[in-house]
This record gives C-alpha cells, structure tokens and sequence, in this order.
C-alpha cells in the first residue's frame, strides 16, 4: 500500500551513520543521497539494492518532531539472526533500546521482533513473521 515514508531528522550525517548500520542486516542500502554538508534540504533514501528508496530521511534542523505515541515503522527481516543484528547495530549507532529481539507472541505464532528509537526519537522496528 505504502509507496515511501520520510522522517525528518536534526543531524543528517548521524541519522545516514545509524540507517546504513541499523538497515544494512535486513538488506536495505542507501540507494541515493543529496548530501551538501551546510547546506538545507539534505537527504537521504533507503531500499533494497537495485530499487528505489521505501525510507528516506531528510534533514530538518528546525528540531522536528518525530509523530506521536502510537506510531512506529517496521522493517521486514529476512529471518531472526537479522532481527538481532539490526538491534544490536542501532545501538553501537545512537539509538535506544525500546524491546530486545524476541519472540511476541502476543502478535502472532512466529512474530520475533526488536524495537529501537533512533537518534531522533522515532520509534522503529525489525520483524521476521514466519516459521523458522
């Protein structure tokens, strides 16, 4: 349903360090970038490799806010070990710890998941949602 999401962020060279490391073991890159160090309107996208971009983060130094409680954005993962690969890279990039990898049964039978806030405060997610 979705085509892309944005998020606005206040630090664009933290925010593109923290999604290459955090997106990269679920098989998301950085499929383009307008960086222009001191300059507005810097930005950044993320997909899969050969694709257009289904993230892309765009710099606002005014100090946007990240949406409210109740939103977040959830990566699919190709399986577990990815899952715990993107939180444990989120966390050597700046993000918080907002749930370890594991299963959430509460979301279904084969639902593993792990939840981060990135630098910014925005709420995001890895799932993998299949049989292992």
């Amino acid at each position: 349903m979705l085509h892309h999401i944005s998020f606005g962020v206040s630090n664009i060279e933290r925010s593109a360090a923290f999604y290459d490391a955090a997106l990269a073991p679920l098989g998301y890159i950085r499929v383009w970038d307008d960086l222009r160090p001191g300059e507005p309107d810097q930005a950044v996208g993320y997909g899969p490799a050969g694709g257009g971009d289904k993230l892309a983060i765009k710099l606002s130094p005014n100090g946007q806010r990240p949406p409210g409680p109740g939103f977040h954005l959830a990566f699919a993962a190709p399986d577990r070990q990815s899952v715990a690969q993107f939180h444990a890279a989120a966390l050597e990039h700046g993000g918080r710890d907002n749930g370890a990898p594991g299963p959430r049964p509460d979301y279904g039978p084969h639902y593993y998941a792990a939840f981060v806030v990135d630098p910014d405060g925005h709420h995001i997610e890895a799932v993998f949602n299949a049989p292992q």
